[in-house]
């Protein structure tokens, strides 16, 4: 069967689309996700007002970060890809903030008790003793993670079947954070929903979204995207659900 030209065009479009930092504007038009109803960016804003000195983990392109209407006296942000240093650097030189270079996995390259604030928003590996050590007595650590089996029905149409664990993170988050030593204040998930109105759009998210299906190439998926362009032509478009937990803790002040 000869190949679909539009499937053709859109995929040498989609190929060619930047994936550095965590910006999503390309996607206005062709895909859409549901916010979560807390509003994280607004809420890390609200403690970045109050804080003294803050550390961003995994900032990408600092994108998020960048919002925050007041910073303060001492603002950090760590990432490990490097395109996304000269982003993120940019981004923050007007509030002046730092950006350190550090792998995900790894320990933190700052002193114990350095800061009043940690956040963090979809974090892809979150060292809860590390962040517990960084932050001050009293200190807190806020973040929006992705929860488990988010997108789903995407990875499994493209991957087939897979095994989960049960839950849905929150409880996983809580259980870790206490062995930390931390506390948690507030922990929620929502499953919130994602449109693909074409194929450009699914390989622009699975080329910036690496997590999603880890192996990910136009070439080794390329059958199964034909596939799924075709529903896309025939049915409209492609809904998926994304898990979202956030999650609020503290550090106990020293008794």
């Amino acid at each position: 069967m000869p190949a679909d030209p539009l499937f053709e065009q859109l995929l040498l479009e989609a190929e060619a689309a930047p994936v550095d930092g965590w910006d999503f504007s390309w996607f206005d038009g062709r895909a859409s996700e549901q916010r979560p109803s807390w509003g994280y960016a607004r809420v890390m804003g609200e403690r970045m007002a109050a804080a003294d000195a803050a550390l961003d983990l995994q900032t990408g392109g600092g994108e998020v970060l960048a919002g925050i209407p007041q910073p303060p006296a001492l603002l950090c942000a760590t990432e490990s890809w490097p395109p996304n240093l000269r982003i993120a650097r940019r981004n923050l030189e007007p509030l002046h903030g730092f950006v350190v270079q550090a792998a995900d996995s790894q320990p933190l390259p700052f002193r114990s008790g350095t800061f009043d604030l940690v956040v963090s928003r979809h974090p892809t590996v979150v060292l809860w003793h590390e962040i517990a050590r960084v932050l001050r007595p009293g200190g807190r650590y806020l973040s929006q993670q992705i929860g488990i089996g988010s997108n789903r029905e995407l990875y499994e149409f493209l991957m087939g079947p897979q095994r989960h664990p049960p839950g849905d993170g929150s409880e996983r988050a809580v259980r870790e954070l206490t062995a930390a030593g931390l506390v948690a204040e507030d922990v929620r998930h929502e499953s919130l929903e994602v449109r693909f109105d074409d194929i450009a759009a699914v390989v622009v998210f699975l080329r910036k979204v690496i997590w999603t299906v880890p192996d990910f190439s136009v070439r080794r998926y390329r059958a199964r995207l034909a596939d799924l362009h075709e529903q896309i032509q025939r049915a409209g478009p492609f809904m998926s659900h994304s898990q979202r937990v956030l999650v609020e803790a503290v550090k106990p002040a020293r008794q």
